[in-house]
């Protein structure tokens, strides 16, 4: 259907990557990576752990190659943590390996979604809502450089989202080898 193997998913946390990945991937029959979870199965610790012991520049060492790793395995739907995209050879990577889908989802939304999740080191901070636009601010423009197509994840149910994502995804023209 393309020459692409993966589906990869970028975009903010709280855009529903993880979710929407793994039935993405039960609706089409391959396999799911989410490549935080990957990360600190081989790490053997949190993400939290390893920005505490490593500071953010290890952790994206551990992202890049995790995410190497991904592409080179088996067609999956891949879904990325939200930064993954900082890093300019991860996004040539992503482009050449995989059809890339941007999962947007309303600020008001996101922040709904993350108010009571502790896991995330990023939001760590007195004003979560302030920290999300900033981080939106400063990576937007790679989401969008990255991406083959954009998906609004903000109001479908995680099934009925993922049914439409799908149906999307059936519509692309094939990419060239």
């Amino acid at each position: 259907m393309r020459a692409r193997p993966h589906i990869l998913l970028i975009g903010p946390m709280g855009a529903g990557k993880t979710t929407l990945g793994r039935l993405l991937a039960a609706h089409l029959a391959r396999p799911f990576v989410d490549l935080d979870a990957r990360i600190e199965a081989d790490a053997g610790q949190t993400i939290a752990a390893i920005f505490a012991q490593e500071g953010e520049a290890g952790f994206r060492r551990r992202e890049a190659q995790a995410l190497a790793t991904a592409l080179d395995g088996a067609p999956a739907v891949i879904a990325t943590g939200g930064g993954a995209v900082l890093d300019a050879g991860n996004r040539a990577a992503m482009r050449a390996a995989a059809t890339v889908v941007y999962l947007t989802v309303d600020p008001a939304i996101q922040l709904a979604r993350l108010r009571e999740d502790t896991r995330r080191p990023l939001l760590q901070t007195a004003d979560p809502a302030a920290t999300l636009a900033a981080l939106q601010a400063q990576r937007e423009p790679l989401y969008r450089e990255t991406a083959h197509l954009t998906f609004d994840a903000s109001l479908l149910m995680p099934d009925a989202a993922a049914h439409a994502l799908a149906d999307r995804l059936a519509t692309l023209e094939p990419c060239p080898a």
